[in-house]
């Protein structure tokens, strides 16, 4: 799974009572294909013993500085991405101030690259003064600090100490692994999920759409390095939670809107989301009675959002239409809309196809370029066909 695939990831692991949710950090990073090592401090083993970390990984768990002479030398240089989960106060404070007495802190010292450091903690210790001045400190050095969130804490108290959650560990841990990219510090607009055109106070006229292959593509960008904006109809899925620019719409007016003001300095635009056609001219205020023996619906046009974005955008922004398309006529019909639209690329999804559907983690598509090629691409997960449209737009971002 890209980017962890054959990837070596160093996780550390202070002593804070979070350590529970490293254990399912570790997994993940395996699951996706990491190669994972783990230093325990002693604190950090009274919480979560290294048996458990050994199980998950397949390797040895290093506790002792006295383990080898190089042994703090050697982790740092073997690992792609550091990540330390939870890295208590005291940890950060030593690091802050280049305190090594211990394998950890000896390692993060010693090693060529910064670390991922997840900060736990009790709230009023998060607020303190000494504590801030470390994590400012820390991020000057070239650390990223991932969290901490708001919410409960181990004292039965609430507030900013808690330690964000695995999949968002992991989200920034595949940002860090995917390092230099053409994607990096490049805006993004990403359109996702259904929209919904209000017929009266409690109906509308919708579509099937999850959201979930704009997301797939927004979380993507992202983790190539994109400043991403997310703009989302009413889709059933959450946001991914690392995304900072989420932007919740219901109409395909909400979107546009949002929209033409997003993409002015955008540098790619990808329009996943099921945008209504139509919409019902004079949607009620009132939920509509069966008594009023309403017979149909006067319904008008969507605006056309790509049409609206392509004005506002670059001229050199990468454009990638989607298209749902039906049947034996499917690839022709997205073909005439890439013309029309004026793309420089459509995905092409039949949700007629077995694994392709609605609401489904996969998706088989075919990519259509502006000179009428087309690539069908086999069935696969949507964030799998998410890479693959990026590759394929990577080309065009870079003027090739």
């Amino acid at each position: 799974m890209r980017p962890f695939d054959g990837r070596r990831v160093l996780v550390g692991v202070s002593g804070g009572i979070a350590a529970y949710k490293t254990a399912e950090l570790v997994r993940r990073l395996i699951g996706a294909g990491a190669d994972v090592k783990v230093i325990l401090t002693d604190s950090g083993a009274r919480f979560v013993g290294p048996v458990t970390f050994e199980g998950l990984t397949g390797n040895p768990v290093h506790r002792s500085l006295w383990e080898g002479a190089l042994q703090h030398i050697e982790l740092g240089r073997w690992a792609d991405a550091i990540i330390v989960a939870p890295a208590t106060a005291n940890l950060l404070a030593k690091l802050a101030n280049g305190m090594a007495d211990d394998l950890l802190s000896t390692t993060l010292l010693a090693a060529p690259r910064r670390a991922l450091l997840a900060p736990a903690m009790n709230h009023r210790m998060y607020e303190h003064p000494a504590t801030r001045r470390n994590l400012e400190a820390l991020r000057e050095f070239g650390h990223q600090i991932v969290g901490p969130a708001y919410g409960e804490l181990a004292e039965r108290e609430e507030g900013w100490g808690r330690m964000v959650e695995p999949d968002v560990l992991l989200a920034h841990v595949g940002r860090d692994l995917e390092g230099s990219s053409r994607w990096r510090g490049k805006r993004v607009v990403v359109t996702a999920g259904p929209t919904w055109e209000p017929v009266d106070a409690v109906r509308f006229l919708g579509n099937r759409s999850s959201g979930r292959m704009g997301q797939a593509l927004a979380a993507a960008a992202w983790r190539r390095g994109a400043d991403v904006v997310l703009i989302r109809g009413p889709a059933r899925e959450p946001a991914p939670p690392w995304l900072s620019d989420v932007r919740q719409v219901k109409t395909a007016q909400e979107m546009g809107d949002e929209l033409t003001e997003a993409v002015r300095e955008a540098a790619a635009l990808f329009m996943a989301a099921a945008v209504a056609d139509f919409r019902p001219v004079a949607p009620s205020a009132e939920k509509i009675r069966r008594s009023s023996g309403m017979e149909s619906i006067a319904v008008e046009s969507c605006p056309d959002l790509l049409a609206l974005a392509s004005h506002a955008a670059p001229a050199d922004c990468v454009r990638v239409a989607f298209a749902v398309e039906l049947g034996r006529g499917a690839l022709e019909s997205a073909k005439r809309k890439l013309s029309e639209k004026g793309a420089d690329l459509i995905v092409l999804n039949d949700p007629s196809e077995p694994g392709a559907a609605f609401d489904v983690e996969t998706n088989r598509v075919t990519i259509i370029d502006s000179k009428g090629a087309s690539e069908e691409l086999p069935l696969m997960l949507k964030s799998e066909v998410a890479d693959a449209i990026l590759d394929r737009s990577e080309g065009l971002l870079a003027g090739e």
